[in-house]
């Protein structure tokens, strides 16, 4: 996925001055020297042929990923402007929370926000996006006119789409793979996360897609053109003819859990939906924690970062559980499933709950929730930690 840079940048400069080139250079916190950006295209209209410069007034340190960014960062400009409207707090955000803590409604407006986005050699996507910075734009050196802005949205659309094909190639040769007879035997552990990785690869690149065309007339038809589905681009494109066949109705046995298997494999939910006991567990204990940040007005475009990071990764853990475990209670042989798949799905699903842990940490000192709510939230991560434990172990002696 792409690395955004909001809370950890120091300060920044974007100089698109010369036609077709973007430099600049960004500072970030605890690194001596700044990156630098040595970029082809050119910013939208708003920024093109300006010095653009950027402070933050809060840096905070945050995720190490950008460690991993190269010291000059060559590759292609994508969006750069400065008019994105957000809404964005009158005050302070510590005293905006204060005030959501205590039922009161801070006062907010519609803002302007930075949006600095690059393709680099290196590291891939790179954005920068905040309302919170502040901004100096000088005079333009030249003016970018409307054809060339639509020729440089199609530049960096091009850009875009070439990025995720190297994402997806990095996680999958496109070369046929010859016979190979181990590949054929039942997979382990290991070789169900293998095929795991890269499924998520395609997944980061569906998500980026749809996050770069959203509200385009033609967002699902470019969408399956660039994943690669041709049926789907040929289906939606029958369907504007109105030449699809009339759906034919098919018959579809009901799945049933295997009654002897209640409530240690599978369980009801309140809407009658078959659940594996701890999926059911982790996906109420992430709605309750959603809720409670929720109405509390901790989550909108202006929340905390790591409250953010602490209730998302949660409920993908939740989300992972439930991949790895409602299906058992359709199993009616106890010695067919495959533990393999198990034990390496609760894996994944350990490593989303153990970066909520890790964001709950940073949510405790900055004293976000009451501290009994983030302490039995904290102990309800560690409950259901131990609980993915013992279903693992129990999965590898089969």
């Amino acid at each position: 996925m792409a690395i955004r840079i909001r809370q950890r940048l120091v300060r920044g400069e974007v100089d698109n001055r010369e036609e077709g080139k973007v430099r600049g250079r960004i500072w970030l916190l605890d690194k001596e020297q700044p990156i630098a950006l040595e970029l082809t295209g050119n910013c939208r209209r708003d920024l093109a042929g300006c010095l653009v410069t950027f402070v933050n007034p809060q840096p905070v340190a945050a995720a190490a990923e950008f460690d991993q960014l190269a010291q000059t960062q060559t590759g292609t400009a994508g969006d750069m402007t400065a008019s994105r409207k957000v809404r964005t707090f009158d005050i302070p955000l510590e005293d905006a929370l204060a005030i959501i803590r205590k039922g009161g409604s801070p006062a907010e407006h519609m803002a302007n926000s930075l949006y600095i986005e690059w393709f680099s050699d290196a590291n891939g996507r790179v954005v920068i996006e905040s309302a919170d910075y502040t901004i100096q734009v000088s005079e333009p050196f030249w003016t970018l006119p409307p054809k060339a802005e639509q020729k440089q949205i199609e530049s960096t659309n091009q850009a875009m789409l070439e990025w995720l094909d190297r994402l997806d190639a990095a996680h999958q040769s496109r070369e046929p793979e010859e016979f190979d007879p181990e590949a054929e035997k039942p997979l382990d552990e290991f070789g169900y996360e293998k095929v795991m990785r890269e499924s998520d690869a395609r997944t980061d690149k569906y998500m980026e897609l749809l996050e770069k065309y959203e509200g385009h007339p033609d967002q699902e038809k470019i969408v399956a053109r660039e994943m690669g589905w041709e049926w789907l681009e040929e289906a939606l494109e029958a369907d504007e003819r109105g030449a699809l066949p009339p759906h034919e109705e098919m018959e579809v046995p009901e799945l049933v859990p295997n009654p002897a298997t209640e409530g240690v494999d599978w369980i009801r939910d309140k809407n009658g939906r078959i659940k594996h006991p701890l999926s059911e567990r982790s996906f109420q204990s992430a709605m309750s924690i959603w809720h409670f940040c929720d109405e509390h007005g901790l989550l909108g475009e202006q929340g905390d970062l790591d409250l953010h990071e602490m209730v998302f990764e949660f409920q993908t853990t939740g989300a992972k559980i439930a991949g790895a475990l409602n299906s058992l209670a359709y199993d009616d042989d106890d010695d067919c499933r495959d533990g393999g798949f198990v034990v390496a799905a609760l894996k994944r699903a350990l490593n989303y709950l153990h970066k909520s842990v890790a964001a709950a940490e940073r949510v405790a000192q900055k004293n976000l929730l009451p501290a009994d709510r983030l302490e039995s939230f904290r102990a309800e991560l560690f409950q259901i930690r131990e609980e993915m434990l013992t279903l693992m172990q129990k999965y590898r002696e089969k």
